[in-house]
């Protein structure tokens, strides 16, 4: 054959051989086109940690990277310096520029006073917090590593922010019973969650025990999709008289792969 011709090809192998490999090359190219996503966002990973062997960690590097380029003391501008990192090739699990605006909406709509945040890392959703809190508010921060914590001082310190956002270091469940005499405050105005995704239904519930919550308490769930919170979604959706939940789709930060954002208030 010269050419692609397809009656030859059904004389030589039969009508259901060719139906069968033409569907096994379209799956295999959904297979690929579907994976593609996850492909990149796990070598932009291991990249990362493979240049941290010379390097230095991801982490620190970019704390470098934030401090050589971004203006101390301008917020937006550490904000913009960190995407550009990691839309630039070095994934890091930031809330991101994308679904950074739904919780940029969130503050805003709440105007909070008292805000908690569990899961630090590097620092970056503590800066999109506290760029937008009223006069006199603050953030409490509640991150389980001492690095990523000692990371997060650093950036938001450069963002000018240390007045108003603080770092505690430890786990979470110890913490937040810690809250009242942490923040000085008996009510939590507004929580962004994106720690562990397998503790936010746990971490909610010591909230609740610890009655930290009072109507129009906003709580900002990030990442219940992928890779997913399913408990913590069906536990807000399901007491319809408690909770007022919305979900936002969105994107994993730095990426195309489906995720999405749950903003919840309490009646």
């Amino acid at each position: 054959m010269d050419r692609f011709d397809v009656s030859s090809i059904v004389a030589t192998h039969g009508a259901p051989a060719v139906v069968g490999g033409t569907l096994a090359a379209l799956a295999a190219g959904f297979v690929a086109w579907y994976m593609s996503p996850f492909v990149t966002l796990a070598f932009s990973v291991a990249k990362g940690y493979a240049l941290s062997i010379f390097l230095g960690l991801p982490e620190q590097r970019l704390l470098a990277f934030v401090q050589k380029n971004a203006e101390k003391g301008n917020a937006q501008a550490v904000l913009d310096c960190i995407d550009r990192w990691c839309w630039d090739g070095q994934w890091m699990m930031n809330i991101g520029n994308r679904k950074g605006e739904i919780l940029d909406q969130a503050v805003k709509d709440a105007q909070p006073m008292n805000c908690v945040e569990l899961g630090g890392y590097v620092g970056y959703s503590a800066i999109r917090i506290g760029r937008l809190l009223p006069k006199g508010a603050q953030l409490v921060t509640l991150e389980i590593s001492p690095k990523y914590a000692r990371i997060a001082e650093a950036m938001i310190l450069h963002a000018g922010l240390e007045k108003t956002c603080r770092i505690v270091v430890g786990d979470s469940a110890l913490n937040i019973p810690k809250l009242k005499e942490i923040t000085g405050k008996d009510k939590i105005d507004f929580a962004f969650v994106d720690h562990f995704k397998t503790l936010y239904l746990r971490d909610l519930k010591i909230m609740e025990s610890c009655d930290l919550l009072k109507s129009g308490s906003v709580l900002v769930a990030d990442n219940v999709i992928f890779p997913g919170a399913p408990d913590y979604l069906k536990y807000v959706r399901g007491l319809p008289e408690v909770y007022q939940s919305e979900f936002h789709p969105a994107q994993v930060e730095y990426s195309t792969i489906t995720d999405g954002v749950e903003v919840t208030t309490r009646k």
